[in-house]
């Protein structure tokens, strides 16, 4: 169930790009395999360019080995996504996958808009954005605020400045101290 839904977002998305369907239709029956941790997911290209559920004892051309925390890079960081994936297999088709994936967009707006109407959409749309941005810069701010009291408040984390002084003086302290020991050496000789 969860493979096809999957599936399912993945030729909706398909279906609003005809220029990834169009690059996709050159590798007509072949196999990619998506593996997180445990799950294996057969896709095969049809030919009209979708993916559809591929069968688990053909091997595949390319296998996209995903790191176990894709679902949250998915949709936090695409770009560390893409890094941290590991491919194998034919370099071409690989190289499509890639360029589709890396280009492929969710117009969420157009989708709104089949249930609301276009204004409803873009006034939801602008709404949620406003609503992410609102998050991010109140855990910031709590993060600051957090990082600020340990630090001056209740000085339980060292600041930078104060370990840096520290360093240094521990620093100057050995240099005496060598400078003694040779003082002593004379002295005794």
């Amino acid at each position: 169930m969860l493979v096809d839904a999957a599936l399912g977002c993945v030729n909706h998305l398909l279906a609003g790009e005809d220029w990834a369907r169009q690059r996709l239709m050159a590798f007509v029956g072949q196999t990619a395999r998506l593996e997180l941790g445990a799950l294996s997911l057969p896709l095969e290209i049809t030919t009209s360019g979708y993916f559809a559920a591929g069968d688990r004892s053909t091997a595949a051309n390319v296998t996209l080995k995903l790191p176990a925390d894709a679902p949250l890079l998915v949709l936090t960081d695409r770009p560390a996504l893409r890094a941290a994936t590991q491919i194998s297999g034919a370099a071409e088709l690989a190289e499509s996958l890639g360029f589709v994936f890396r280009n492929l967009r969710w117009d969420a707006e157009s989708d709104l808009a089949l249930l609301t109407g276009d204004i409803a959409a873009r006034r939801l749309l602008d709404g949620g954005k406003q609503l992410v941005n609102w998050h991010q810069q109140q855990a910031r701010n709590l993060a600051l605020g957090l990082a600020e009291y340990f630090t001056e408040e209740n000085p339980t984390i060292a600041r930078h400045q104060d370990v840096s002084t520290f360093c240094r003086e521990i620093s100057n302290l050995q240099e005496d101290l060598a400078e003694l020991e040779k003082r002593v050496t004379s002295l005794e000789g």
